[in-house]
C-alpha cells in the first residue's frame, strides 16, 4: 500500500511540474489517503502483531 501512495505522490509532482494543477490535487489526495490508512494499519500490526509463546 506504501508502494500506491509513493506513485500517486510521483503523479502527483510530474502533473504539478506540468501545470496539470487538478489532477496533481486529485492524485495529491490520493496519495495521503493512502499513506493515512498505511500508517494505521502499521500501527495496528506491531500492536496485534505476533506474539511469543
Amino acid at each position: 500500500m506504501l508502494h500506491y501512495a509513493v506513485v500517486f505522490l510521483v503523479i502527483a509532482l510530474i502533473a504539478g511540474f506540468f501545470g496539470f494543477f487538478g489532477i496533481a490535487g486529485a492524485a495529491a489526495g490520493i496519495a495521503k489517503i493512502l499513506f493515512g490508512i498505511f500508517l494505521v494499519l502499521f500501527v495496528l500490526s506491531l500492536i496485534f502483531g505476533r506474539t511469543r509463546p
